[in-house]
């Protein structure tokens, strides 16, 4: 038995208790609860690995290190384990994301090793609901991608992590990673849009993890030449209205605090601050 706070990767042995870990916050946690919950612990199957902290012998803190390095529940003892760690890895993920407390106080171990990064977004408020809005109606236009409109969702899609990330998702491997994650949502029947007449993608979201508790929205956008014009809340609404309906009982997604607009969209809908989280991009 561990009987000293220490760190290790974890096993899918471990898999019950890191669950345990990661139901204690279902919000901030959906993206790799997600995961866990359909891969387990297994790197191969889950994309990376687990590392888990522990104090007197019970799990108390993780950290995703796949893609994306995720601090998760991470006390400051645990940060500093994990940051210690990934520091003697080396990087191997294009960024660091999580609760912006703990991704704060990781970024400051590893920024003297792994910096300095390409961007760092270090307050992207994190917002919930539960219900529906009042007094918006869902768009009747916004439906459910079908498997064979890949080709009609993939250039929004590419444009939207294009504007939002910096940089193109179909550089290094061509794309192929970014295309089976879309092919996956799409597959799925979490990937919303409302197509135009002449078969454009003007507005698209997806729902990009989902546990039974929590699921967070992503990759909302609209086309720039209609933006304006009143798409995205009631947009939004239909998103919501799949989600709380087909999902989960709680939505929440997180938005950069530059994004006046978007956040004034989202609060429109209904979504509330609730915490914060920060990226790290590289």
């Amino acid at each position: 038995m561990l009987t000293q706070t220490t760190s290790r990767v974890l096993e899918p042995s471990d898999l019950d208790a890191a669950l345990a870990v990661l139901r204690r916050e279902p919000v901030a946690n959906a993206f790799v609860a997600s995961r866990v919950q359909v891969a387990g612990l297994d790197p191969w199957r889950l994309g990376g690995e687990m590392w888990g902290w522990y104090e007197d012998g019970m799990l108390t803190s993780l950290c995703y290190a796949g893609a994306n390095l995720v601090p998760i529940c991470a006390t400051p003892r645990a940060v500093r384990a994990f940051a210690d760690r990934a520091r003697r890895a080396g990087r191997r993920c294009s960024s660091i994301v999580g609760p912006a407390e703990s991704t704060a106080q990781l970024w400051r171990l590893l920024e003297p090793h792994w910096g300095p990064a390409r961007e760092v977004r270090s307050h992207q408020p994190l917002m919930i609901t539960d219900r529906m809005p009042a007094g918006i109606a869902p768009d009747p236009g916004v439906r459910r991608v079908r498997k064979d409109e890949m080709e009609t969702i993939m250039p929004a899609c590419v444009a939207m992590f294009t504007e939002e990330v910096g940089v193109s998702p179909l550089s290094g491997d061509g794309g192929l990673l970014y295309q089976a994650r879309v092919a996956e949502l799409v597959g799925s029947g979490r990937s919303f849009a409302r197509v135009d007449e002449q078969g454009r993608v003007v507005f698209k979201a997806e729902i990009g993890a989902a546990t039974p508790q929590a699921c967070q929205i992503q990759g909302v956008w609209v086309a720039p030449e209609y933006r304006g014009k009143g798409l995205a809340a009631p947009g939004m609404a239909a998103v919501l209205r799949y989600a709380l309906a087909d999902v989960a009982p709680l939505v929440s997604l997180y938005v950069n605090d530059f994004n006046t607009a978007a956040r004034r969209t989202y609060r429109r809908v209904g979504f509330q601050e609730v915490g914060a989280f920060m990226s790290v991009l590289f």
